[in-house]
């Protein structure tokens, strides 16, 4: 692929974190012109050094910055989810429609929004794609609300990929409960997907040009909470947590799109497996 190509050959993330940033890399290395985008200037050249265009992309109520040109791609994946501040997620919708109305630029034709399995109730079912959303949760509530904004707007084709409960370098499960003791709900089941998985999944809709569709990106592993939390913190080296040998409210995140459109086999589906291997 010749990076000089065209827009078509370019994509920009609105939100170069955790997550983009990875994401950022492999799209580089894939021969992807990418363009970063980061609120922190002190990030700026850690993105150039990676060989990624970097850009100070700001979509605060109050203060709202950016070059035009950081929208000049064919792809735009945006991957800012609402932080855990009230005052955030109230104002989280008003964010994604500035983000929508800079990208109404005749340009971008395809957006990738990073959205969260959230969106589901937990009300004791298996839930796919077709299950109708029902949060619980004032987050996501508010990326609920997005969902829809992005997908309602014409000039462009929104996907949305919900993503469960994220692991990976950086966020090790062993340490979410680590010598924590009485956490209800033991026996429930888990909803998680490795980094490599959230990368592998956006990377098999942008070469397979699967847009226009709803993903959810969990592993299809779902050993119970006291099981699984209580493996990792020992193989963390930290105390093993108690948890209440009960059973509450619950959901498993299933995917009917992801092997049917996209054919994707999840790098990491066991996580018994993944918790007896050398590295975390």
């Amino acid at each position: 692929m010749d990076k000089n190509n065209s827009k078509h050959n370019t994509i920009s993330i609105l939100g170069c974190g955790w997550y983009g940033f990875e994401l950022a890399k492999h799209l580089q290395s894939k021969n992807y012109q990418v363009k970063g985008s980061t609120t922190s200037p002190e990030r700026l050249h850690l993105l150039e050094q990676a060989g990624i265009e970097p850009y100070l992309v700001n979509f605060q109520e109050d203060q709202i910055s950016y070059h035009p040109d950081f929208f000049t791609s064919s792809t735009l994946i945006i991957a800012i989810p609402p932080k855990r501040s009230t005052a955030e997620q109230a104002t989280f919708l008003k964010k994604i429609t500035a983000i929508a109305n800079a990208a109404n630029n005749q340009i971008i034709e395809n957006i990738i929004f990073i959205s969260s399995t959230a969106v589901y109730a937990n009300e004791n079912e298996t839930v796919t794609e077709s299950t109708s959303p029902n949060p619980e949760t004032e987050s996501g509530k508010a990326i609920l609300e997005s969902e829809k904004l992005l997908q309602s707007r014409q000039e462009f084709t929104t996907t949305i990929l919900r993503f469960a409960g994220l692991i990976g370098p950086g966020r090790d499960p062993g340490r979410f409960f680590g010598g924590k003791k009485d956490i209800p709900n033991g026996k429930s089941p888990i909803n998680l997907i490795h980094l490599k998985d959230c990368v592998g999944i956006t990377m098999q809709i942008i070469t397979h040009n699967a847009f226009g569709h709803i993903f959810n990106a969990c592993a299809p592993h779902h050993p119970l909470k006291q099981d699984f939390y209580s493996q990792a913190s020992l193989k963390s080296g930290l105390a093993g947590p108690i948890f209440i040998n009960e059973l509450k409210t619950w959901k498993i995140i299933s995917s009917e799109q992801t092997p049917s459109l996209l054919k994707y086999k999840y790098l990491i589906d066991n996580w018994t497996d993944w918790l007896t291997e050398d590295k975390l």
